[in-house]
């Protein structure tokens, strides 16, 4: 092919040329734009995202070192298992706090049902008040337990409770204490069963429900469930206080919790 010949076909081949160059570009402006706004949009949920953590995680102590705050949640559960404890503790804490009274055992409410129904509702009354006042008897033990705990916090604890619900504090000294609590007050309870002559009143409860016809013979540990029921109910307790504490300005009854927490 002559030089003429090459002149006349490579105009047509230049503009296709010169094209496909000019679409390539233009396809790699939009994805390069695109690339740059995926980025961007990338950048301010990140931005947005650790702003929503930040804001979450100092909402409570507002800025406040983790020392601070740690501090602030252990005057917290100091505050709050004082004040259930307390509670608990006195002439008809348990029995007349429908949160925490401890019933008829669940296992045996066949058995209580059927004394009610043969004239011995009184008797029935009677075992109820006796297992709660050994209840009120055994709360007294347990704020050293608690206090306890409460001191051993680490930063990690508070930390966990800070991110946590509004009874994590509450969680961490149940899984904390439960254990010591338990062998704490078993024999406090059965103590204060004894004192409280339980058997007088269960005993003849046993006898005669076991004494009717075709049912199935009853005679739960008391001492068990007397003690499972108490440390239930001092927990309910401290929750309530903790929630109180968290959600209640006029619950914040130091300077340490108005610190951490929100002044009044």
């Amino acid at each position: 092919m002559n030089l003429a010949n090459l002149l006349l076909i490579a105009p047509g081949t230049l503009n296709f040329t010169l094209s496909n160059t000019h679409f390539i570009h233009e396809k790699i402006k939009i994805i390069a734009c695109s690339l740059g706004l995926l980025i961007s949009m990338s950048s301010f949920a990140q931005v947005n995202l650790n702003s929503i953590l930040n804001s979450t995680n100092s909402a409570l102590g507002n800025g406040l070192s983790n020392d601070k705050i740690v501090a602030g949640l252990k005057e917290a559960l100091s505050v709050g298992t004082k004040k259930s404890t307390n509670k608990a503790s006195v002439m008809d804490g348990f029995y007349k706090n429908p949160l925490i009274k401890i019933p008829f055992p669940e296992e045996a409410k066949q058995m209580e049902s059927t004394l009610k129904s043969i004239g011995m509702k009184k008797e029935v009354d009677k075992f109820v008040k006796t297992m709660n006042r050994a209840a009120e008897d055994a709360a007294k033990k347990a704020t050293p337990i608690f206090i306890n705990a409460i001191t051993k916090m680490s930063i990690t604890d508070g930390i966990k409770i800070l991110k946590g619900g509004d009874n994590a504090a509450t969680q961490f000294l149940k899984n904390s204490t439960s254990s010591a609590l338990r062998n704490e007050f078993k024999p406090v309870i059965k103590n204060s069963l004894k004192k409280v002559e339980i058997t007088k009143y269960w005993n003849p409860l046993v006898k005669s429900y076991n004494q009717v016809p075709f049912v199935k013979k009853m005679n739960p540990d008391l001492d068990d469930y007397v003690t499972g029921k108490s440390i239930d109910g001092l927990f309910k307790l401290i929750a309530n206080e903790e929630l109180k504490i968290r959600k209640d300005p006029k619950s914040r009854v130091t300077d340490l919790l108005e610190e951490v927490f929100g002044k009044k």
